[in-house]
């Protein structure tokens, strides 16, 4: 069985498309839908599990991450 790891999926509009950022390991992909965006996201998170290094992998992984939404001044 592979091992697995649940990882957050930020994922916005961004011009005609959409960005996808997994704040945790600050690595983002992008597609024209949020479902291709999200997809691609896996893709490279499943290339770099792939290929880096076990000690990279821990130097870039944030344990806690916090999403939430701030209201501040604008004009």
């Amino acid at each position: 069985m592979e091992a697995s790891r649940r990882l957050t999926a930020i994922i916005g509009r961004e011009d005609q498309g959409f960005v996808a950022l997994c704040p945790e390991l600050d690595i983002a992909s992008q597609g024209d839908s949020i479902e291709e965006a999200r997809s691609n996201l896996i893709e490279a998170l499943t290339l770099f599990f792939e290929v880096a290094d076990p000690t990279e992998v821990a130097r870039r992984y944030l344990n806690e991450v916090f999403v939430t939404q701030v209201e501040v001044p604008v004009g």
